[in-house]
């Protein structure tokens, strides 16, 4: 297993919780877009397409949630280390947390691909 400096591993944590942050308020932007689109056009076809993008916000946000939990979960194993020793703290290295990083990879790459097609059917729509 991988392991970061403890000061490295907190600075992470509070990017990535940063960054679903910024996640969490993109998706209510894009859920108040969707109501514009949904209030002008009524056709089945539009609909349809609105009710996968309300789903997909709904995951996505639920994945936010469980990733933010997990890294919180990992911070505090951090802070309790540090409590339990705080002897040369600069110098310690704690477990990298892998499975964190790559389901951000992963939650990255997926969020882009659906705001993507959201804005291609936006554009189309709006």
């Amino acid at each position: 297993m991988e392991t970061a400096f403890i000061y490295d591993q907190h600075q992470i944590h509070q990017d990535w919780l940063s960054r679903l942050e910024f996640y969490k308020e993109e998706i209510q932007i894009l859920k108040e877009r969707l109501q514009e689109i949904t209030s002008k056009n009524n056709s089945l076809d539009v609909l349809v397409k609105v009710e996968h993008f309300q789903n997909q916000f709904i995951i996505q946000r639920n994945n936010i949630d469980e990733l933010a939990h997990s890294i919180k979960v990992n911070e505090a194993k951090i802070v309790q280390e540090i409590k339990n020793n705080p002897v040369a703290v600069e110098h310690r290295k704690v477990d990298n947390h892998v499975k964190e990083e790559d389901f951000m990879i992963y939650f990255e790459k997926n969020f882009s691909e659906l705001r993507a097609e959201y804005n291609r059917f936006s554009a189309e729509w709006m």
